[in-house]
């Protein structure tokens, strides 16, 4: 179904040339006349490039197809990620490269949000923060208390971030997975 360039905004999905985009910018100039022109900063769902459009306020945009669908991870298997859909049990399996850096997040029986695109998984969207076991790290040299100080630790997926220099080895920590930086010690 096709709508006007106009009734685009912020966080609207469409696709272009079968490929899904979500507007992260939106902006409009109205010329004489009654013409417009659209411009939009847009993110693609496919590959995550984000590229600047402009279009004229007469054309027409499709609507894409797009759903999110709660599913949990199970298992990997070298390059392959395997996960069940919740509501049907029905398991299926990702390439590395649509999960992506978001590997290093993810734990056996994680819930997260699949993305689909006419019947395809497209992406696994991960929580904004995940808790993650802290395997291995320096323990602090005394006096070296300050929150400022960093150090590397290993958490239990395998992935190695900084964390201030009072974290020991089996603590808890919460890692936001935008950026993969430290956020705080949960408590247990």
């Amino acid at each position: 179904m096709a709508f006007g360039i106009t009734d685009l905004r912020k966080g609207a999905i469409y696709q272009q040339d079968g490929v899904p985009y979500k507007v992260l910018e939106y902006s409009q100039k109205v010329m004489g006349r009654g013409g417009s022109i659209v411009s939009v900063k847009v993110k693609s769902l496919i590959d995550g490039k984000v590229l600047d459009r402009t279009y004229k306020g007469n054309e027409q945009i499709e609507y894409a197809d797009v759903a999110n669908k709660n599913v949990q991870y199970l298992y990997k298997d070298g390059d392959i990620f395997h996960f069940m859909d919740q509501d049907t049990y029905e398991q299926f399996e990702v390439n590395s490269d649509i999960v992506g850096d978001g590997a290093g997040y993810l734990k056996e029986g994680d819930e997260v949000q699949a993305q689909l695109f006419n019947g395809q998984v497209m992406n696994i969207e991960l929580a904004k923060n995940v808790p993650l076991l802290v395997t291995y790290t320096e323990n602090a040299v005394k006096g070296d208390t300050s929150s400022s100080i960093t150090k590397d630790a290993t958490l239990e997926t395998g992935i190695s971030i900084r964390v201030p220099a009072f974290i020991k080895q089996g603590d808890l920590i919460s890692v936001n997975t935008e950026d993969g930086t430290y956020r705080e010690r949960v408590r247990g």
